[in-house]
């Protein structure tokens, strides 16, 4: 061990910065162009065997990961760009062994049985989504109204009297009231509730195991989370947290079973692996859109473009299915709730409201390109901001108490900020029923049947302030309160996104891009008024710039907008601007989701493998040493090396292993660590004749047994299991002179979590799993791309 930290000292003071190359789009390399990075995990691994020469030490990885932790951490504090070795993978791979091969084969009827089940399964998803949904609406709108009618009435009798400080001090106290709800069950009831919940869905799609993101305890914060959130004024929405909470509810009801509240229903039991539960996440997160927006076809395209990473035909029909019912459920209670029972104008949280007659001309085609270029621009800086505050919260805001602080000094600057715009842009006076959406008109300094337009935005739900400034008619806001309302509401929701709160961007940045969109919409009706110009037309083009500019999603974003307007006109403009807005937002950064996954070191896969790494070989990527099994293998050394490591994955080789020129043998197969602990839990190396059936394995997914929790007597320990029968008997490998773009494609491609490296003769000489291949990051440019390769840490 001493050997070892002498090792990382030197390397500490000769290494420290090396040099990190930059290649142009052709691929050749530019001399001159130098970056410093600092020490990495890799760099030690290989040079420490390289120097060492000895590969007979199986966990050299381990300890020399283990010694070298604190001084990159420390690193990491500084560069904010790094892996964490804290996420497991999912196993999406299906085992092929000897066992599942000797059973019986399924029967049409069981098939049948089972096919069925999934539909059923979708058909409850879409239910269940709906029902939650109309949930968090009748939440938001019974206190909503109390909370604003409270207000109104104060603010209408303070105005004469002069006690203006008391209907201050109610918004206040309100908002810090319900935002401490909403704290108060993130931080000490399921802290993996916390924000919209959609990057960490998408990493679960992707293949990374998040823990807690699919519990019981993260759907009851997220519902009642979200809802005080908003009541408490604050710039987030509870659109994009029913996507996590359609996800949540697929994930138990798939399951038939809840860990978090002990209890077992016995059905679905054949859906308990990660591969089933998977595709109906997949489908959870779909009718979570449809439920937000009443955008069944957008579902479908988000969880396809933004959350799945492995998708097939038969799945696409079923989570059409789930979204279908979703919007279904949600439009059925809604009518009844709002006494007009079969009246299906609500199909979703978030109503648009019709965009019927809306038409434009040729000419606005290219205004509306700019205006997404502009999203792009402004959404490029809120991803900037945003980010910027984030690290200063991963720093300094970091326990409890100064997250609860943080989040109501926000909740009583955007009450105060909202109070003092209304009390000192009083000119803006508009006769009271302009305002086609607002319930609670405040008068303030206006003349008597009048109401404060600032005010009108301010005072009342952010979707029905999106509602007023996509349909009042034009003259309902002057520039000024447009303006001042789009600078102070930007600012307060990069304030807000990151907060310890459920809270979603898609409203937020809906409403900044539908102020700064109305405000160019009367500037080109006053400019141009003979075309008769709509500024709502524009409210809803810079909406969906903005949103493009911060999410940098493109198709699903154009269907689900398109579906929410009910004016499929509107698809080739709100089309054009999106795609503006990503191509421009793209130069400068990237999407909001993707920079807080990154932000975190979650070990992520893009669709396609890091730019320029063709020349990288497969070789300086894997893991190496690689600790191998035989396939009868003693007790003792099965429950060292589960002890020792916290691998998922060991090699099964033959019995001839020579590790001394860097070889560990013919390779078999490849043994799970859950197999093996169940294995070891059942003692089936007392009878090697008695075989477990596949479903003896899934006993106790999701959580698996520790291997800690196994005791086994000293007699036993010299004891052989046989692990043929049991060893996946095909697992996917490749040679050694394959490159990373290869190893990628295959890897992400068909969801593996282990890759084996063989040489000519079929010998294994290593492993790739994802933190392998996610710690290579590509960053494009204008002119170069900057390949860099991440630290990982703990």
């Amino acid at each position: 061990m001493s050997k070892i930290k002498d090792t990382i000292l030197n390397y500490k003071n000769e290494f420290s910065k090396k040099k990190v190359t930059f290649f142009n789009h052709d691929c050749s390399e530019e001399e001159g162009d130098e970056e410093e990075r600092s020490l990495l995990p890799g760099d030690l691994k290989v040079s420490y065997s390289s120097i060492n020469g000895d590969n007979s030490s199986e966990f050299i990885n381990q300890s020399l990961y283990e010694n070298s932790t604190s001084y990159l951490e420390g690193l990491n504090q500084n560069n904010q760009e790094f892996l964490s070795n804290n996420y497991e993978s999912l196993d999406y791979d299906k085992i092929y062994n000897m066992i599942d091969l000797n059973k019986e084969p399924k029967s049409a009827n069981r098939e049948f049985v089972k096919n069925l089940s999934r539909w059923i399964v979708m058909f409850l998803v879409g239910i269940c989504t709906g029902l939650v949904g109309v949930a968090v609406d009748i939440l938001v709108e019974t206190f909503s109204k109390i909370k604003y009618s409270l207000i109104a009435e104060t603010i209408t009798e303070c105005t004469s009297k002069g006690c203006l400080w008391k209907p201050l001090v109610i918004w206040i106290s309100s908002n810090i009231g319900f935002t401490l709800i909403s704290l108060m069950l993130v931080l000490f009831l399921a802290p993996a509730s916390r924000g919209s919940g959609i990057p960490m869905v998408k990493c679960y799609l992707n293949g990374v195991k998040i823990p807690k993101v699919i519990r019981i305890k993260a759907l009851i914060s997220k519902v009642l989370g979200i809802s005080s959130a908003v009541l408490g004024g604050l710039a987030c929405g509870k659109e994009g947290p029913m996507i996590h909470s359609g996800a949540i509810i697929a994930a138990g009801i798939s399951q038939g079973s809840s860990s978090s509240l002990g209890f077992d229903l016995k059905i679905f039991k054949y859906f308990r692996s990660d591969t089933e539960k998977r595709d109906f996440v997949s489908g959870g997160a779909a009718a979570g859109v449809s439920a937000a927006f009443g955008a069944p076809v957008g579902g479908v395209l988000f969880s396809l473009e933004e959350g799945a990473s492995f998708w097939n035909q038969s799945l696409t029909w079923r989570i059409f299915f789930g979204s279908m019912v979703s919007t279904f459920t949600l439009n059925i209670f809604l009518s009844i709730i709002n006494g007009k029972f079969g009246d299906m104008s609500n199909p979703g949280l978030i109503n648009f409201g019709r965009f019927q007659n809306t038409t434009y001309t040729w000419f606005e085609l290219p205004i509306f390109i700019l205006m997404g270029s502009f999203g792009g621009l402004i959404g490029a800086l809120f991803n900037y901001l945003n980010i910027k505050l984030t690290k200063f919260r991963n720093r300094y805001v970091k326990n409890n108490l100064s997250n609860i602080a943080e989040g109501l000094i926000v909740a009583s600057v955007s009450a105060t900020v909202g109070f003092l715009l209304s009390f000192y842009i009083s000119k803006d006076c508009q006769p009271i029923g302009r305002d086609l959406v607002s319930k609670y008109p405040v008068q303030l300094f206006c003349d008597d049947g009048q109401y404060n337009a600032m005010s009108g935005l301010f005072f009342q739900t952010p979707e029905n302030s999106l509602r007023s400034l996509f349909h009042n008619p034009p003259g309902s806001f002057n520039p000024i309160t447009l303006s001042i309302f789009c600078v102070v509401y930007y600012l307060l929701a990069v304030w807000t996104y990151g907060l310890a709160i459920p809270g979603g961007l898609f409203i937020p940045s809906l409403l900044i891009g539908a102020a700064w969109g109305r405000l160019l919409g009367l500037g080109m009706s006053r400019k141009f008024p003979n075309l008769h110009i709509d500024p709502g037309k524009y409210a809803l083009i810079g909406a969906a710039s903005t949103l493009a500019g911060v999410l940098r999603m493109t198709l699903s974003l154009t269907v689900i907008l398109t579906e929410a307007t009910g004016d499929i006109s509107l698809g080739l403009p709100i089309m054009f601007s999106v795609l503006a807005a990503k191509l421009t937002g793209d130069l400068f950064n990237e999407g909001i989701f993707d920079m807080h996954i990154q932000l975190s070191g979650i070990p992520l896969l893009d669709w396609d493998p890091p730019a320029t790494t063709e020349k990288l070989n497969i070789q300086d990527v894997m893991t190496h040493p690689v600790i191998v099994f035989r396939e009868k293998e003693t007790v003792g050394r099965i429950l060292e090396v589960l002890n020792e490591t916290k691998h998922n994955g060991y090699p099964i080789v033959d019995d001839s292993i020579d590790s001394s020129n860097g070889h560990f043998g013919l390779l078999k197969g490849l043994i799970l660590r859950h197999q093996l602990i169940t294995l070891l839990k059942r003692k089936c190396f007392l009878n090697n004749d008695v075989k477990l059936l596949p479903k003896d394995f899934r006993e106790y997914y999701p959580r698996y047994i520790d291997i800690k929790d196994i005791q086994i007597d000293e007699d036993y320990m010299k004891l052989e299991l046989d692990l043929r029968s049991y060893m996946n008997l095909a697992p996917y490998s490749l040679t050694e002179d394959s490159n990373l773009p290869r190893v990628f494609r295959l890897f992400r491609g068909l969801g593996l979590r282990h890759l084996i490296i063989v040489d000519k003769n079929n010998n294994v000489v290593g492993i790739v799993t994802r933190i392998d291949l996610a710690r290579y990051r590509a960053h494009v440019g204008l002119k170069n791309t900057t390949v860099t390769e991440l630290s990982v840490t703990r």
